[in-house]
């Protein structure tokens, strides 16, 4: 029986193609036509919304689907003052509607409004083509790969954003139709195993659509990683009618030589169907000049095969007569010099049509082999020496005058260090993309409490990301890896718990552990043989076993996952959980060896492990490896991480982190077993779980100053991809951002940050220089009055709604502030003087802060230790440990932030906290202040002697807010200039 219902719905809203339009009106009209008698009350929908059957899932999708589209929209004229993804757009959209108060809660509960952030985009100025209508026009492949993308169970939210993040770089690229040649180059930052794939294969959908003729996807330098994703993309774009070619799938002769076909994937099924072949359906065919299991070789057809047909011999091919109506090529290649050499020669074969051709080159994992990295000191006579991939690249570039260039990275420096004065080379001229924190994936929030105001002896499994997923290990403790091997087990018995019980085995197919304790291939074989020693003693199925797993479920997993389950099932007991170790057992253990060994350098090597985890149905191993373990391959199932390797490398070490990613139906069950005071070298250990921490708030840190400069100021850029480097060079000084003999010419002079938290890090280590910053500190301390005075730190359900600590102030000028700033030492000057510059301003856009209120928070308890420094008033000392850069983490807590931004307009007053609200003034900031004893040197309590500190044996630092002032216009909040005027539009000049 038809549901009529959603018949006059579907219809009613597919008439709002422009916009949402009055929906009773317009149900009525097609009522009348489909069903007059049809129930079209408020009531009825409202019930329809509350519904569990096949009809209500259907009419909640609709509308899901349809709100979703107009809560992305971009700059609608029915919403021209409403961002997107916002109540404001949602509430004019139920206002156009003309729903009821009711009914735009019902669908809030059943769609509500995604909290997604846009991707983050910094830019050159470019002329815009990719118009919305545009776009519409033609969508032959970007439609398939959406629904694919609904069928894989994608919300409607994901693929809007994806949708959005997607067009935010194909509009960059240029106009595959304008007349003159040009080229652009961009970068895009996704996380760690979070899903760049995804955005590419969008990005390639809407490039061809829009007339993008020949596609070359660099992926991996391993054939494994090149086959995986020329999988993705056949399976989940080109799809089977480009595959077969016109071959009869039911006559296996004409089947010969096709890929996936019959019993060779099983997954075939499930490749897009287009319906038949797309230039029979009004759209172009997808040739594809590599497989999935071929690399590229030469053109198997000849060089016929990179020939394009012109429906109008005398116009060029970005004609838009001839490029719309002629097949597309896509090529899938390894990062191989070989192979690389082979595709050049025989595009230098068609040269003559080269200059017509629009080229999209798709770089995945970019900063890996395409950089260059040869020493510049070996460039001779300006020309530059390039290493091998690189060089093929630029010789790509060179022969592909319409190229355009998109690396896809998730450790971004390297390539944001490549030299921007390198017209061959791959630096981003044109624009970065920062893609947004996808939803359901796991990353460093996820296992580190970064600023957490909860007392670290107050945290808990629900509380605490740390507690809940990280298990330390180090010279200290046992090194613990049973017991890990132990946590395998136990979470993958939970795992066939859970698709026992309701949760779908999807999620679950795969269960992995990595070990990664070095990159020497012997010793690898060692610890393989030894896990594999522990495995078969382990006694998983003795009395012995299970009582240690019961232990381990009762200290360990039942808590966790109590808090943290997320109403996934649990067994109520250990008892519940048994039958299913027995399963998780029998997987690990299949074949008789439950570990793999991963650090081979062929193919073929790969190729033996059976590793490939879309079409082995399932891998329940433990991997054991190195370098190839942290980069681009991507492990499936990974629940139990044992990591052990140092590193002094900061994109390497992020590249390591693979236990980020998404685990859907697993969360609680992650366990990071990570190496806590490492032996780094003979004189120096390293905190890998600290330097993890430190590693990515840097990267954090770069995203957050990415969002801030890219809001535009009178309609331009505030900042341009050339002008990233000495940005991000605030940050991380120990990359070189190019030879010695040259600099960036973009110099940052002034930070603008009103309301914005200051906060360096980098302060002095030797006595001297700490002694000289304490005398310079010493007016301040004086002012600081002898009672503390209470500040309170709301914070909602965590803890009761509030924190109170006690804090020392004093109300100082604003030239005092200045006065002491200056006159301290810095390891790193360089990541003050910005903000110095603006705090100096007097001008109309300058600070604008008259004085500030200086807060020294202080502790209590047994274990506090107050001391004075050159005859302050006693100050409770600190500790923060300093990475292994010199400089410490944080500074500031969360805790005492918010009272701070009370003060300085930032945050609302509140009764709650009186001493903020008596506190605040207009043009007033505040000041947190530390006295940082450094646990290098010992306790605090061990530097004290009667009562006073050694000056030259603490830190004081500071983190400061200017005041926020209301209502004011938008201003840069960066500032540059040229270090040689005289070629002010150079990104690259020779060093002084």
């Amino acid at each position: 029986m038809p549901d009529t219902l959603l018949k006059i719905h579907t219809s009613a809203l597919a008439a709002m193609q422009d916009g949402p339009r009055p929906f009773g009106k317009w149900a009525a009209l097609v009522a009348d036509e489909d069903d007059p008698d049809a129930d079209l009350t408020e009531e009825n929908f409202r019930a329809r919304l509350m519904g569990s059957d096949a009809g209500a899932e259907a009419l909640k999708s609709l509308w899901s689907r349809t709100l979703t589209s107009w809560d992305f929209a971009e700059a609608p004229e029915w919403a021209p003052n409403a961002a997107p993804r916002t109540e404001e757009r949602r509430a004019t959209a139920y206002d156009l509607l003309r729903l009821s108060t009711d009914l735009r809660k019902a669908l809030d509960a059943v769609v509500p409004v995604p909290e997604i952030p846009p991707a983050t985009v910094i830019t050159r100025e470019f002329t815009p083509w990719y118009t919305p209508e545009k776009a519409a026009a033609r969508t032959f492949y970007w439609s398939a790969y959406e629904r694919k993308l609904w069928d894989k169970g994608w919300s409607d939210a994901a693929i809007a954003s994806l949708d959005e993040a997607s067009r935010a770089v194909v509009e960059r690229l240029a106009d595959p139709e304008q007349p003159e040649a040009r080229q652009t180059k961009g970068l895009v930052v996704g996380y760690v195993q979070s899903g760049k794939t995804a955005n590419f294969t969008g990005v390639t959908a809407k490039a061809i659509d829009a007339g993008y003729r020949l596609v070359i996807v660099l992926a991996g330098t391993l054939n494994l990683l090149r086959a995986q994703t020329q999988r993705r993309l056949d399976m989940e774009l080109i799809g089977q009618e480009n595959i077969l070619r016109g071959a009869d799938p039911g006559d296996v002769d004409s089947l010969v030589g096709i890929d996936y076909v019959g019993d060779d994937d099983n997954d075939w099924p499930h490749f897009i169907r287009h319906g038949g072949r797309p230039s029979t359906l009004g759209a172009f065919d997808i040739e594809r000049l590599t497989t999935r299991d071929n690399d590229y070789k030469s053109l198997a057809q000849g060089i016929r095969a990179l020939e394009y047909d012109k429906r109008e011999p005398t116009r060029p091919l970005h004609d838009p007569v001839n490029l719309h109506r002629t097949a597309a090529r896509m090529v899938v290649v390894k990062k191989n010099k070989s192979v690389l050499t082979k595709l050049v020669k025989d595009l230098k074969q068609i040269h003559g049509l080269l200059g017509e051709l629009p080229v999209l080159i798709i770089d995945d994992e970019s900063d890996q082999a395409s950089v260059n990295t040869s020493n510049p000191k070996k460039w001779e006579q300006g020309r530059t020496e390039r290493t091998a991939i690189n060089a093929l690249i630029s010789q790509l570039l060179g022969l592909l005058p319409r190229a355009q260039y998109v690396g896809y990275t998730a450790t971004p420096f390297a390539n944001v260090f490549v030299d921007p004065g390198d017209s061959e080379d791959i630096f981003p001229s044109d624009f970065l993309i920062s893609l947004p924190r996808p939803a359901g994936y796991m990353g460093v929030q996820d296992f580190h409490d970064l600023d957490s105001a909860i007392p670290y002896e107050e945290r808990t499994y629900a509380n605490s990301q740390e507690k809940a997923h990280v298990r330390g290990i180090g010279p200290d403790m046992d090194d613990r890896l049973l017991e890990a091997m132990d946590s395998f087990v136990l979470s993958g018995a939970l795992k066939l718990f859970r698709a026992d019980h309701g949760v779908p085995d999807g999620p679950f197919r795969h269960h992995t552990m990595l070990v990664h304790e070095s990159v020497k291939v012997d010793d690898h074989a060692d610890l393989a043989l030894r896990i594999n020693t522990m495995w078969h003693q382990a006694g998983y199925a003795s009395v012995a076993g299970h009582e240690r797993l019961e232990a381990l479920w009762q200290t360990d997993f039942a808590p966790v996952s109590t808090a943290r389950a997320d109403g996934l099932p649990v067994p109520e007991s250990y008892a519940a959980l048994r039958p299913y170790v027995s399963g998780a057992r029998q997987r690990i253990g299949s074949g008789g060896n439950p570990v793999v060994i991963v650090n081979g350098n062929s193919d073929k090597y790969f190729e033996q492990l059976d590793l490939d985890f879309d079409r082995t149905p399932h891998v329940w191993k433990i991997l054991v490896g190195g370098t190839k373990l942290s980069r681009g391959f991507t492990i499936e199932g990974l629940t139990t991480t044992y990591y052990r390797r140092t590193t002094q490398q900061a994109d390497t070490l992020m590249q390591m982190g693979r236990w980020f990613g998404f685990r859907p139906g697993y969360r609680d069950l992650v366990r990071l077993y990570i190496g806590r005071e490492e032996p780094l070298t003979k004189t120096r250990t390293v905190d890998l779980y600290e330097a993890f921490e430190a590693i990515c708030q840097d990267e954090e840190l770069f995203r957050a100053q990415l969002v801030r400069y890219s809001a535009l100021v009178d309609g331009r850029p505030q900042v341009t991809p050339a002008q990233i480097p000495p940005l991000v060079s605030q940050h991380l000084p120990w990359i070189k951002p190019s030879g010695r003999s040259k600099m960036f010419n973009a110099e940052l002079v002034e930070i603008r940050s009103p309301g914005q938290w200051v906060e360096p890090t980098a302060y002095p280590v030797n006595a001297p220089e700490l002694r000289h910053n304490s005398k310079a500190w010493q007016p301040v301390l004086a002012a600081l009055g002898d009672d503390p005075m209470v500040f309170v730190h709301l914070d909602g359900e965590d803890r009761g709604g509030y924190t109170r600590y006690p804090a020392k102030t004093a109300v100082i000028s604003h030239t005092q502030l200045l006065t002491t700033l200056g006159a301290l030492n810095w390891a790193r000057p360089g990541l003050l003087s910005p903000h110095l510059q603006y705090l100096s301003d007097s001008s109309t856009f300058g600070c604008g802060t008259d004085d500030w209120v200086v807060i020294a928070p202080q502790t209590s308890g047994p274990s506090s230790v107050a001391a004075t420094i050159l005859g302050s008033s006693p100050l409770t000392l600190v500790q923060r440990r300093r990475n292994a850069r010199g400089a410490f983490n944080r500074i500031s807590g969360v805790a005492h932030r918010q009272s701070a931004e009370r003060i300085a307009g930032l945050r609302g007053l509140s009764e709650d906290d009186p001493y903020a609200t008596v506190f605040h003034q207009p043009r007033r900031g505040a000041v947190l202040l530390y006295a940082i004893a450094d646990p290098d040197l010992g306790s605090p309590s061990s530097l004290v002697s009667d009562g006073r500190i050694d000056p030259g044996k603490v830190v004081l630092a500071a983190s400061f807010i200017p005041s926020t002032p209301p209502n004011t216009s938008p201003v840069p909040y960066v500032r540059f200039r040229a270090a040689d005027s005289s070629a002010a539009t150079r990104a690259i000049v020779e060093a002084q």
